[in-house]
Formats: structure tokens, C-alpha cells, sequence
């Protein structure tokens, strides 16, 4: 008979936690202002991107997630217990662990409305597009604001007043911000700064959302990402509830704080694994080049004067072609890694790159692994991104990087790199074309 009336109070709890956050100011401020505050930057500097905002959600996301577990929270739980809200809550027959979930599920709840605003205004104002894999942005979500959530915990447990939640706050949101791939794009950076960037979990972050929006693969491939942020969202969150205090006033012993080493030393952790692994490798100024691409710079694009698909060069299957003859082919193709990158751009470039690669060697399957090319960059990404990325490898053929052989794929041969972007020219337009309706199938 225990259990009901534990349960009832454990949903009088989670109610109440609701209230309290609307009733803090503070906690309104850094959960939906702040968020929608570097909305409106974004959109003023990023607006010219097609689709606009489309390439930089992932960052808007992380520092809505931010704001909401890093300073609401510990906002909320500071300024509560600082009225002395939570030295009662312990007098009540309810398991200590049944409060914690109450406030952080409560908490969850707060962060995804924010996150929902945000993707809503993004859409009413900038047309930004929602996100392609709702099933995967939702599970990003959860595992990004659980490792921040973690944090925030961490700084409620270490924070003597609601002030010193702010200088807490500050130190892990700003760093990441600026040199931590969230706030400036991780491109932009310096390589030593997107190196530092490996060791935080705003990086991290960003890189497991954004794909939610701009690739229809979703979080495919993003394993060590979700990991990480688990590993330090766990360590955080543990260190955080070993630390908490009930009573305002309360100190924190000498011994205790190695759990305060604990929750950081699992950064260092993951940045160690990542830079030993080969994760940290700095990415190019010119990698979201691709994003900059307009649709009246694809309309300048001539589709005339391109081989015939079934020309000596570029041949190009019809889509009417046996699935049965490559379907083993086509299997790897769609878990080749190339082609699931983080960057989009880059990833259809080296797609399209496999087509020019087969083409160039003479490979006997040419015509079909141009066709299969061409099906998996409709398939795996949102369309206006394929068609942005298809026109960079038009307009600029000397960007980004240009594979010259797939042995993966059973492209073992190695025809030169000059040769290779100029007929990865000639297939883009011919996917383009194919895209905009410009030439018939």
C-alpha cells in the first residue's frame, strides 16, 4: 500500500518542480530568452545559407540544451534550496532517489520545450526545414541534455548561492562557445582550438544533431559522440549527487571534492580517446562552403553539351536497370563511411567521386555504380542539400577533398586526382540535372 502514495507524492513533486521553474525569473531567462536571443544572431549572419539556418541547428539546439541544464537547473535547485524548499523535502516519506528523478525528468520536460520553440520559430521565421529524422534528433536530444543535465547537477551540488550559479555556468558556457564548436562554427576555428574543442561536450553535441537536420542518415555513425556524452553526462551526474547539499549554508568537505576531479577527468578522458583515435583531425575552412550555394547560383548552371548516358563517358544506367545485379553493391555502398560524414558536402563529393573513380578505371559495373551513386544521395540526404552539394562540386572542383580510389567497393585502381574531380564535374551536373528536373530520366 506504500507504493501508491509514494507514487502520488512523487507526481505532487514533479508538478511542483514544474511551477517553481515558471515562477523563477532567472531560470525563464536562461531557458527561453537566451536560446531565442542567439536564434536571432544566428538568423541575422546565417540567413543567406540555403536553406537558411539549416547548416548551423545543431549549435542553435546545443545552446538551448545549454542554457536550460547548465543554468536553469542548478538555477532552480540553488534558489530552492536557498529557501530552505529542499531541507523539507527530506522530511517527506519519499526515497531520495524518487525526488532527484522527479527534478531532473521535470527538467527534461522544460529543455524539450525550449528545443521544440526553437525549431518552431527557426521554421515561422527563417523557413528553416524541420529535422529529417525525427526518431534520431530525438534520441540526440536526450543524450545531449542528459550529459548537460549531469553538468548542471554538478554545478547545483558546488554552488553556494544563485550568483555563483552564474560564474559556475559561465566557465563551462562560455568556453565552449567560443573555442568549444557551439557558438563559432568548428570550420572557422584555428586547428588548435578545434583540437580543444574534442575535449568539451558542446562539440559533441552539435556533432549528433546537426546530421538530424541535414542528412537523413541521422545519428548513424555518431557512436563515439553518443558515447562520449554519455561517459560525461554519468560521471558529471554522479559527482553531482554525491556532492548535493540539502541546507543552504552547508559545506563541502575536503575528501568529497575528488568528485568534483571525477566529473572533470572524464573529459579529459574522452578528449584522449578521441585525439588517439583520430577523431580531432581539424576540418578545413572550406568544408561548409557548400552551405553558401544559392538557388540563383544553381540556375546559372548550363545542363547542354553533357555525354548521353550511355556515351563511352559518363555512362549513367537507366533507372529502370535490374536492382538484382547490384544489390550486393549497393548494400555497402550505403554504409560506406566516405559517404557518411558529418559534412554532407563532403560526403556527396565523395560519393560522386566513386561514380568518377569507376568511369575513369573502366570498371565493367561503370554505368550501374553511377546509377547507384545517384540513388544514394537522394536517398540519404535531405534534398536541398544534395542539390547545394551537387552545385559546389560544379562551381568550385577544386574544393574540399576528392577520393581517388574506393577499395571498400572493389575500386582498386588509382587515375589521377585532376581527372577524377573533372569527371566528378560532368556527373554532379548530370544528378543536378536530374534534381531540378532539368533532364529527363
Amino acid at each position: 500500500m506504500s507504493t501508491l502514495p509514494e507514487w502520488k507524492g512523487w507526481v505532487r513533486h514533479f508538478l511542483l518542480t514544474i511551477g517553481l521553474n515558471f515562477s523563477n525569473p532567472q531560470a525563464i531567462v536562461y531557458g527561453y530568452l537566451v536560446p531565442v536571443f542567439f536564434l536571432v544572431a544566428f538568423g541575422s549572419v546565417f540567413r543567406s545559407d540555403t536553406p537558411p539556418l539549416l547548416s548551423r541547428m545543431g549549435q542553435i539546439l546545443t545552446i538551448t540544451i545549454l542554457g536550460g541544464a547548465c543554468f536553469g537547473l542548478p538555477t532552480a535547485l540553488v534558489a530552492e534550496r536557498e529557501r530552505g524548499i529542499w531541507r523539507r523535502y527530506r522530511l517527506l516519506p519519499i526515497s531520495i532517489s524518487w525526488l532527484v528523478l522527479s527534478a531532473m525528468i521535470a527538467r527534461l520536460l522544460i529543455v524539450a520545450s525550449a528545443v521544440l520553440i526553437q525549431i518552431a520559430l527557426a521554421r515561422a521565421v527563417y523557413g528553416t526545414p524541420l529535422p529529417a529524422r525525427p526518431g534520431a534528433a530525438a534520441l540526440a536530444f536526450l543524450f545531449v541534455t542528459g550529459a548537460f543535465l549531469g553538468m548542471g547537477l554538478l554545478i547545483a551540488a558546488l554552488a553556494d548561492n544563485v550568483p555563483a550559479v552564474q560564474a559556475l555556468g559561465q566557465c563551462i558556457f562560455l568556453p565552449m562557445i567560443l573555442i568549444g564548436g557551439v557558438g563559432v562554427p568548428l570550420e572557422v576555428l584555428p586547428a588548435w582550438a578545434q583540437r580543444v574543442a574534442g575535449f568539451m561536450p558542446g562539440r559533441y553535441a552539435v556533432e549528433v544533431l546537426q546530421p538530424c537536420f541535414d542528412a537523413r542518415q541521422g545519428i548513424r555513425g555518431t557512436g563515439f559522440r553518443l558515447g562520449a556524452l554519455a561517459v560525461i553526462g554519468l560521471a558529471a551526474g554522479i559527482s553531482g549527487t554525491k556532492l548535493f547539499r540539502w541546507e543552504a549554508g552547508q559545506r563541502i568537505g575536503r575528501p568529497a571534492r575528488w568528485w568534483v576531479a571525477a566529473g572533470l577527468a572524464s573529459w579529459g578522458m574522452v578528449g584522449l580517446v578521441a585525439w588517439r583515435t583520430g577523431k580531432l583531425q581539424p576540418v578545413p575552412a572550406d568544408a561548409r562552403a557548400w552551405n553558401t550555394i544559392t538557388e540563383a547560383q544553381m540556375g546559372q548552371i548550363g545542363f547542354d553539351g553533357l555525354p548521353a548516358d550511355n556515351d563511352f563517358i559518363a555512362a549513367l544506367a537507366p533507372s529502370h536497370s535490374d536492382p538484382e545485379r547490384t544489390k550486393v553493391l549497393a548494400g555497402k555502398l550505403a554504409v560506406w563511411p566516405p559517404g557518411q560524414l558529418d559534412d554532407s558536402g563532403q560526403s556527396i563529393r565523395n560519393l560522386v567521386c566513386v561514380a568518377a573513380v569507376a568511369d575513369l578505371s573502366e570498371d565493367p559495373r561503370e554505368a550501374e555504380i553511377a546509377r547507384l551513386v545517384y540513388q544514394q544521395i537522394r536517398r540519404g540526404f535531405v534534398p536541398a542539400v544534395a542539390r547545394q552539394a551537387l552545385a559546389w562540386i560544379i562551381l568550385g572542383p577544386e574544393d574540399g577533398q576528392a577520393l581517388t580510389k574506393a577499395p571498400e567497393l572493389g575500386l582498386f585502381r588509382h587515375p589521377p586526382e585532376r581527372l577524377v574531380r573533372q569527371r566528378s564535374v560532368v556527373y554532379a551536373k548530370k544528378y543536378l540535372g536530374r534534381a531540378l528536373g532539368k533532364i529527363p530520366e
